[in-house]
Order: C-alpha cells, then structure tokens, then sequence
C-alpha cells in the first residue's frame, strides 16, 4: 500500500529533474550575444565572412600561436577563432568592443581635462621655538649680584618681569653728579652729566627712575625685555658681573615654528608665504592658520626630503616647543596641465598606459608621460589629448580583449611611435594577385608561428615584380592595422 502511495511522487520527481536538466542545456547552448555579450565569431554573418580574408587561425587562450586552417584547438577543447585581414575597418586601430558589454561589465569613461592640480601636501610636523624672538640679557657694565629672583630655566616670564638686582659702584658716582648739577640749574652742563649715564649704560627708565625718587640708585634692577621662556639663567647672587656678561637667555612665544620634512617630489610648487593648516593632538578638532617661512637648503640624502618651515601665531601662549601637527600644505599647481583620473593609468612597471576609446567604440593603448599625483587626479605630460575619452575603470575588460589581438604585449615590447618590427620567413608562393600574395611558410620564431599558408598585402607591386606561382622565395614582413604587409620578397629557387 506504502509502495502505491509513493510511486506517483518518485516518478514526478524523475520527470522534473529531467525537464531541469534539459532546460540547463539550453541555457547554456544560447549565444552569448543573449547577455550582451557578443562573440568573436558571431559578429558578422555567414555572407560577411564569405567576403572576407582570414589571416589566420588561433586559440583566444593562446593567442601568440597561430594556425592555417580552422578547426578544434590543440590546447582547449574550443575552436580556432579566425583573424581577418579587414578587422576594424579600413585604417582602424585599437580593438573594437560591443558597447553591450562594456556597459554590462561597469566600464567607467572620464575625459581628458584641462586644469591646475589640487593637491595638498600632508606631513607631520614638530613645533619649535621662533629663533627670530631670542633675547639675549646682557650687564651693561660691571657690579655685584645681589639678588637673583626666584626663576629656572624653563620658567613662562612676562614681559617687564624682575630678573637679577645688581649693584653698580661706578654708576652711583655718576648719578649723584647728575643730581646735584640738575639742581644748580646749569642746563649746559646737565646735558653732559645725562650723557654720561647714558654711556655708562643705564637705561632711560632707569634714569626716569631716579629722576622720580630724587636720588641715586644704590641697587640696579634688570627685567626681562619680552615675555617668552627663560633658557637660560648664568648668574647667581653674590657674582661679580662684567660689562657684556650674558645673564640671562629667554625666547618668545608670540608666534612659533613648524618643521615638517616634505617627499622632494612634493616640493617642486611649495613657496614662501603659501598657506598652511595645522590640527595638533592636543585640539584634534580645532585648525590652525599659518604661512611657510622657509624651505631649507639642504636636501636630507638618505630620506630624500625638504624640511619646510612654517610659522604660526602663538597669541594665547597655549602652544608650546615640542608639540606635534599634522600639517597640510596648499600645493595647488600654479598652471594648467592636462588631468585624468589616477584610476585610469596602468602602471607596467616599464612604462604608463592609458586605453583611449573612440566614437566607434574602438579602445586602443596610449602610452604617456605622467607627472604629479594629488586628489585622484594625475597629471599627464605627454601622450594624450585635451577632450580624449579614456577607461577611468574596468580596464581588465578591454585588456583581456585586447591582450588576444597583442595589442598591449606590442606596448610592451616596443615604443608607441617606433616602426614594428620586421620578421623573416622562406616559404613557396602559392598564389599572387595584384594586392596579396599567398605564401606556404616554414615557422616564424620572431613573432611566434608555426608552418603555415597565408596571405600578406603587397603595398608596393614592384616588389612582386617577377615573382610567380610556383616559386620559393625568402620574405621579410611587418604588422600593422591592415594586416601583414611584405617589405621585401625575392626568389631563392626555381619552381616547384
């Protein structure tokens, strides 16, 4: 009863996965031109292909051996696809790519611009002291310490702050002359007496001091002229100063310096005054305004940078010596080049490519000089157009297309404008008309063929002159767009 029951579902089951696998073979034996993908062989219509001249036969997954006859591939089991003599039309270079595909695949276009480069140069900076602000206390004449106030170095001083008393014998002498010669009224000789001060070293507003008090200053107090950071501090109570003797060494904080080293590739357009940003770690969310000052002379040969100097205002007194930026430089070029996006060279490691795209949906390699890099933009010296249409991205599509014809391993192996090169071959002329002849050939090493009978394009009729049917000659050829074009033909036996 259980065997009845069941039947009826096992015998269902084996007639779909029947009607499932049936149906699996006809997908896979429709065209590829039902995805929008159009094969070599499928481009053109039986009548097209009758009209047209195969060079050659060859396996796409082999593309550099080629075959005189068509049939089933030696390496895969696929057929030889054939290579005709007019493929591209008429003066056409490059290889041509159904639009379907390219569209189906995220092919990405861009056009080669005009304009200046964008680029920031990024780099981690360490902040120093503004060496402009060094103040050096000196003692102007010769005395006695007696007090040294409360300071060390490293000390955060204002300006005007009380830095060392010293007692100054000779000028007590002097101020008392002064005094008393004011008081007597002689302007004359008052003058000289003020002058003397003066020269002895006492400063106007110690003078205007003693002036106030009416008598002379036993002790001589010196302050700091700028607020900043005291350095240095070379003096002790008790010492006996000389004239010249520094004293005490302080550098100013009202604005300080950035020193960040730059790729020397990246300081061709960085210059005095060009703007600069800097976020430190202490305020990660604040930016900082300043200006580059300097570029130093010397070029550090194991790193090979620049080091740039920059200066920033230092109001608050809030950044200190030490502390470390990350720095962006304005380095926006200063005049125009020609600009495509950096995703659109490939970089063979011998040379710069770039894949051009035609209004006929022809892609060919271009190879140009490229410059300067910056916001995903490079910029290109050489080698291409203003208003070109070059692959910005899925360039491995066109590669693989064009990689069966040898367009780009030609790139590789010889200079876009050179000449292509010239092959030797002997073989027997099997027939000969006023365009092409035909020729039965031994292998050609150089460009990797075996023995083969195909034709090549006569483009000058005297070098044919002579020959005939029947003889055995040795030829040299090139390559280019038209096909295979002989350079030079002569017999080297009689008839067969």
């Amino acid at each position: 009863m259980n065997k009845k029951i069941l039947f009826p579902y096992i015998a269902s089951a084996i007639i779909l996965a029947g009607l499932g696998a049936a149906g699996g073979y006809w997908l896979a034996s429709r065209p590829y031109s039902d995805a929008g993908i159009v094969e070599k062989s499928t481009q053109n219509s039986p009548s097209e292909k009758a009209d047209r001249k195969a060079l050659y036969w060859y396996d796409p997954m082999v593309p550099n051996q080629h075959f005189d006859n068509p049939g089933k591939s030696p390496f895969m089991d696929m057929e030889l696809v054939a290579q005709y003599a007019d493929e591209g039309g008429s003066g056409a270079s490059g290889v041509r790519i159904d639009p379907m595909l390219t569209q189906n695949t995220g092919v990405k276009f861009a056009m080669v611009e005009t304009g200046k480069l964008e680029q920031d140069v990024e780099a981690v900076a360490s902040l120093g002291f503004n060496e402009r602000l060094v103040a050096i206390v000196q003692s102007r004449t010769g005395g006695i310490v007696e007090r040294v106030y409360a300071l060390a170095p490293n000390d955060i001083i204002a300006a005007g702050a009380p830095l060392v008393d010293v007692r100054v014998p000779e000028w007590y002498g002097a101020q008392a002359e002064y005094i008393a010669l004011k008081k007597s009224g002689d302007t004359s000789i008052v003058g000289a007496a003020l002058g003397r001060l003066q020269q002895l070293g006492m400063s106007k507003a110690q003078i205007s001091r003693m002036e106030k008090l009416g008598k002379p200053l036993e002790i001589v107090t010196i302050s700091s002229p700028l607020s900043g950071v005291l350095l240095e501090v070379n003096v002790r109570e008790g010492m006996i100063v000389t004239p010249g003797q520094m004293l005490t060494k302080i550098n100013g904080l009202s604005s300080v310096w950035l020193e960040a080293e730059v790729p020397e590739s990246q300081s061709s357009e960085i210059a005095v005054g060009k703007s600069v940003s800097a976020k430190f770690t202490a305020w990660p969310e604040q930016a900082i305004e300043g200006r580059v000052t300097a570029l130093l002379p010397e070029l550090n040969r194991e790193t090979r940078t620049i080091r740039v100097r920059m200066e920033f205002p230092n109001p608050n007194e809030k950044l200190r010596p030490g502390m470390y930026a990350r720095v962006s430089i304005n380095n926006a070029t200063s005049h125009n080049r020609l600009l495509v996006p950096s995703a659109a060279i490939i970089a063979t490691g011998k040379r710069n490519l770039v894949i051009v795209a035609d209004e006929n949906n022809r892609y060919h390699p271009a190879e140009v000089e490229v410059g300067r890099e910056g916001n995903g933009k490079t910029e290109i010296l050489s080698g291409l157009n203003e208003g070109e249409k070059v692959i910005a991205s899925g360039q491995f599509m066109i590669d693989s297309e064009a990689s069966l014809k040898g367009v780009l391993a030609r790139m590789e192996s010889q200079k876009k404008t050179s000449a292509s090169p010239v092959h030797e071959a002997h073989g027997k002329v099997e027939e000969l008309s006023a365009d092409d002849i035909t020729i039965s050939h031994g292998p050609v090493p150089s460009i990797g063929w075996g023995a083969m009978t195909m034709s090549f394009n006569i483009t000058d009729k005297k070098l044919a002159k002579g020959i005939k049917a029947g003889d055995i000659v040795n030829f040299s050829f090139h390559e280019s767009d038209t096909g295979m074009n002989i350079d030079h033909i002569e017999k080297s036996g009689g008839s067969q």
